[in-house]
């Protein structure tokens, strides 16, 4: 909060008194997003995801879908297939004809977990009310994540709200090093009939794949 030192202390006392309220309607509109995210069975969504470097000339544009039903979800992304269990996480790599098995609490190699997405922000972030624009007929409000403390990357988060029908519809990071990834999700499917395997893996299906684990 950057207030002047030679303003009234009666100015500083309403500014940080709204700036107060701000921040805690910020976060309720990120609670309520999250909540209605994850009130349902199952959600499928196609997303694209956009990494750029300006100073370093980076542009890299790639597009995915994930489908997430509790904490199980099977991520298609950068030729590549996640599949989490709720235990095991397996990465399926055609090209390779390679599938690496690791447990949920070992470090992933993709920059997107999609149980995160629902409930990355609950701490470590400072939150404010940010700009509100018209995409395609919708609404979106952004609230700006601060963290709390040096990570040594991230300088802040942009998350954008559909507030009509109160989901997540973008994320915006911005890194230390000028580094900015945009993850936009572009279609969303909720409570799809999903066929009752649909999370396990079948070590039948890639008979010519070398398992690593």
């Amino acid at each position: 909060m950057n207030l002047k030192i030679n303003t009234l202390f009666f100015f500083i006392g309403m500014t940080v008194s709204v700036m107060g309220q701000t921040s805690l309607e910020a976060k309720k509109l990120l609670e309520s997003a999250s909540q209605q995210m994850e009130s349902y069975d199952n959600i499928v969504f196609d997303f694209s995801y956009v990494l750029n470097n300006q100073m370093e000339q980076i542009n890299q544009e790639n597009s995915g879908q994930v489908t997430v039903a509790d904490e199980k979800y099977k991520l298609n992304f950068l030729d590549a297939i996640q599949l989490f269990d709720g235990v095991a996480l397996y990465t399926i790599v055609p090209e390779n004809e390679e599938i690496t098995i690791t447990q949920a609490d070992q470090e992933e190699d993709f920059g997107i977990n999609p149980n995160e997405l629902l409930r990355f922000y609950k701490e470590g972030y400072d939150y404010h009310w940010d700009i509100s624009q018209r995409v395609k007929g919708k609404n979106i409000q952004f609230i700006k994540l601060i963290p709390t403390q040096d990570d040594g990357d991230l300088r802040s988060l942009l998350i954008g709200i559909d507030t009509q029908k109160n989901h997540i519809y973008k994320l915006i990071e911005v890194g230390d090093n000028g580094t900015v990834t945009t993850l936009t999700i572009k279609e969303m499917e909720v409570d799809s009939a999903l066929p009752e395997n649909f999370f396990v893996f079948n070590e039948d299906d890639y008979p010519e794949y070398y398992i690593n684990n």
